[in-house]
């Protein structure tokens, strides 16, 4: 699939900016858009500095744009004023340029954590009821239910990413199921981007790793493969990580420590 313009918010980000060079092929023009202000800019990009809760400049960084890769969002838990301006106002009036301006898809960062409450080994598929771990994943919950509202009345395609454990390489024991190296993140992304057909689709985002935990295969009309694994590390975590407590919250559940933290507005 062939784009004019392609806008990726959150570009200054850790995603966003393996993104940056990934999505290049892609379009003859790439659009970057955060919050915070990007120094660097190549021949055919585009920077655009603007909060996602200011719906006017949202709209308008939408504008002329075939394809939205949204990435930008507070990526922790944090307070409920602040999930509610980026995530989730943020989220819709992303959408709502979209429809607005008439891109053909959006391809959205959703997260594990919008069923993070599920445990490890429930081997859970795509269609499983969402059990969000935190207000974070309240909000990627939204955003999941906003993509289904504008495929089914406005015709607008989208991918919805599951996102696990995305870094160079995993930290911990948990990522050696959960990881999603910075390359098969790129992968996923494209592969969202170019399928034929998408409809309303969700899939997880997760590399090759040994241990599986959930079935993607629900997502297999994307095309993505993944070519990375967590285990060239195995050896190093087990030898130098705590050994997983089955009884802890964030040792049994997908959404691992964002299952231990209590409400982000309780005084401390």
């Amino acid at each position: 699939m062939d784009y004019e313009r392609i806008l990726l918010t959150g570009a200054a980000g850790r995603l966003g900016s393996v993104l940056r060079k990934s999505l290049a092929p892609l379009a003859r023009n790439l659009r970057l858009a955060d919050a915070s202000p990007i120094s660097t800019q190549f021949g055919q990009e585009e920077i655009v500095t603007f909060d996602l809760a200011d719906m006017k400049a949202t709209l308008a960084a939408c504008e002329g744009c075939d394809a939205i890769v949204h990435f930008g969002a507070v990526a922790m838990e944090s307070s409920w004023q602040t999930i509610l301006d980026s995530n989730i106002r943020g989220t819709y009036h992303i959408f709502e340029g979209a429809r607005m301006h008439g891109a053909r898809r959006v391809i959205y960062a959703s997260s594990v954590h919008a069923v993070g409450y599920y445990k490890i080994e429930d081997q859970i598929g795509l269609d499983a009821p969402v059990r969000p771990d935190s207000l974070y994943g309240v909000s990627k919950t939204f955003g999941e239910s906003l993509s289904r509202l504008y495929w089914d009345k406005f015709g607008l395609e989208s991918v919805c990413l599951r996102m696990f454990s995305s870094f160079s390489k995993p930290r911990n024991r948990r990522m050696l199921w959960s990881y999603l190296s910075f390359e098969d993140c790129a992968r996923l992304t494209e592969a969202a981007l170019t399928a034929p057909r998408v409809g309303h689709t969700i899939s997880y985002g997760l590399s090759d790793n040994k241990t599986k935990v959930v079935d993607n295969s629900g997502a297999n009309h994307l095309g993505y493969t993944a070519r990375d694994t967590a285990e060239p590390w195995r050896e190093e975590l087990e030898a130098n990580t705590p050994v997983p407590d089955p009884r802890a919250p964030a040792d049994k559940h997908l959404g691992g420590w964002f299952c231990d933290i209590g409400h982000p507005d309780d005084p401390d």
